[in-house]
């Protein structure tokens, strides 16, 4: 089994872009990513295109888009896992690298969810979940299931609304600072209570938006990726799990069991202890598509204890400076969701941090050369947890 590099990443600016088609959004990252590790399309052997689509007029992104990034004939496949598809189209190339069936290959996550209006994209992202028991006989949508957790974690452990406020106005700060974030404007307080209400306690400033954006990275072998660049990043370590389709077959509200269940996988493969297991990590990014996931998140990895994770929030402790920080460069939140984009986004926030090439006032420092994201598709119906270091691993 052989380790896995980053050695170059792309990433289109987030927010509407009816400017382009989907194919076009998807070249602006691949060619970044390509110039940044200095190599051309035909150095590419397999490419994978993450991308959920229900929206979208292309029903084979992944043939369109390697048409006209000049990737063919390479090998390839269009990966969806909800809105982990992008950690799930890293993990397919990742595990073709590492397997020995590839030595360089490409990620591309692209979404262009303004092809169809509003109300149907919430509609579709909504049937996501168990469609036919919960969709069509409670009518439950994203920010309701989001709700059901908020409501049971402040019913259990006391947080305020205050709390999920914190994360909002964070998010936004660090996305003011990130000029491919969708929203770049800070809010404050006083306007986010005064924000309509979505589904409560939810309001629309805990909400990430409907998003188009596109992020991509090249992936080599550590023999090959000696040879291109002398700053690889290290894919450590990868967990996966997944969840129930209907929430009814859960027993706790209050967290993510798949994206505890993937956090304990990777952390065992890195060998990282769960307990303080912040302490290893300069950066994370977190699947905050509401404020509570971002909560929760903050306990499934370890962050926090159970019941805890609102405190990191009132206190600060995942700005810069603070005690591990947490989606500088904007998140889901304010940077934006394209959801086949996004977990491609995050390996790239990711290791531009641990470079120090990140976007003014938004870098880290970087004591540990580590960092980790995490990726939950629905409501943790799919859930990916993925190590990045600029220390080669151990094999």
């Amino acid at each position: 089994m052989r380790n896995v590099a980053i050695i170059g990443t792309g990433h289109t600016k987030f927010g509407v872009r009816t400017d382009v088609n989907l194919q076009e959004l998807a070249w602006e990252a691949v060619k970044q990513a390509l110039e940044e590790a200095n190599i051309d399309q035909n150095e590419i052997q397999y490419f994978v295109v993450g991308n959920v689509g229900n929206w979208s007029s292309e029903e084979l992104p992944a043939v369109i888009v390697g048409e006209y990034c000049n990737l063919t004939p390479k090998g390839t496949m269009r990966v969806e896992a909800a809105c982990s598809t992008g950690s799930a189209a890293i993990r397919d190339a990742y595990l073709a690298i590492k397997s020995g069936e590839a030595d360089i290959a490409l990620v591309v996550g692209v979404e262009q969810m303004h092809q169809a209006p509003n109300p149907q994209v919430v509609e579709l992202i909504g049937r996501a979940g168990g469609y036919f028991w919960e969709f069509e006989n409670f009518g439950l949508t994203f920010p309701g299931y989001y709700a059901l957790h908020a409501s049971a974690y402040m019913a259990k452990y006391g947080m305020k609304e205050e709390d999920l406020g914190k994360i909002a106005i964070k998010n936004h700060y660090y996305g003011a600072k990130n000029p491919y974030a969708q929203f770049q404007k800070e809010i404050t307080m006083e306007e986010y209570l005064k924000s309509k209400p979505v589904a409560y306690p939810l309001k629309l400033l805990d909400s990430s938006p409907i998003t188009d954006g596109a992020a991509a990275i090249v992936l080599a072998s550590e023999e090959v990726a000696k040879k291109i660049t002398d700053s690889p990043v290290w894919i450590v370590s990868q967990g996966v799990a997944s969840g129930t389709a209907n929430l009814s077959r859960r027993t706790d509200f209050t967290h993510i069991e798949a994206a505890h269940i993937a956090a304990q996988q990777a952390y065992k493969r890195a060998r990282i202890e769960f307990d303080n297991a912040w302490k290893n990590f300069d950066v994370a990014d977190v699947h905050d598509c509401f404020t509570i996931a971002e909560i929760m998140a903050y306990e499934d990895l370890g962050f926090a204890k159970r019941g805890e994770g609102y405190l990191l929030a009132r206190e600060e402790q995942t700005y810069i400076g603070g005690k591990i920080p947490v989606n500088v460069d904007g998140g889901l939140k304010a940077k934006g969701h394209p959801i086949g984009a996004t977990g491609v986004s995050m390996a790239v926030s990711i290791t531009r941090q641990l470079l120090y090439r990140a976007h003014k006032g938004t870098q880290v420092e970087v004591r540990n050369g580590m960092g980790i994201t995490h990726n939950v598709g629905g409501t943790g119906h799919y859930a990916y947890v993925t190590i990045y270091s600029t220390r080669r691993p151990s094999t």
